[in-house]
């Protein structure tokens, strides 16, 4: 099992891929929570150069709550992420995929709400 939902967007600025996603993150409901600037965050540590590189914690307050509701230590595994990176020819946008994250996770109602986000993310990474 794969554990990220993946799409490369060629031809397009970093910039504008994470601009289009974070339009389709909030056109489903979800709000981005967290921001990871990786490339600045390894630079400004390591002294080390990196392409572009920036995780989104994304969050849909609905399927938040009925996850820690169904499973109240669940937190420890939101917000569900989704990255940037720059590639070759383009931006490649990957979300991690709740199912694959949850999968030790026993409570049926968590793994229904990871159900129903991978569903959102798989269209969203789609609709890109």
């Amino acid at each position: 099992m794969s554990y990220t939902i993946d799409r490369v967007l060629a031809d397009i600025s970093f910039a504008d891929a994470e601009a289009r996603t974070r339009a389709a993150l909030a056109e489903r409901g979800f709000g981005v929570i967290t921001e990871i600037d990786v490339a600045a965050t390894m630079k400004a540590k390591l002294g080390r150069e990196m392409a572009p590189y920036k995780i989104l914690g994304a969050c849909h307050p609905g399927h938040a709550f009925a996850a820690i509701e169904a499973s109240p230590r669940i937190g420890a595994m939101l917000p569900c992420n989704v990255m940037l990176r720059a590639v070759e020819g383009g931006v490649e946008v990957s979300a991690v995929d709740p199912v694959a994250s949850f999968a030790a996770v026993e409570e049926v109602g968590a793994r229904k709400v990871a159900a129903d986000v991978r569903a959102i993310y798989a269209e969203m990474i789609a609709a890109l």
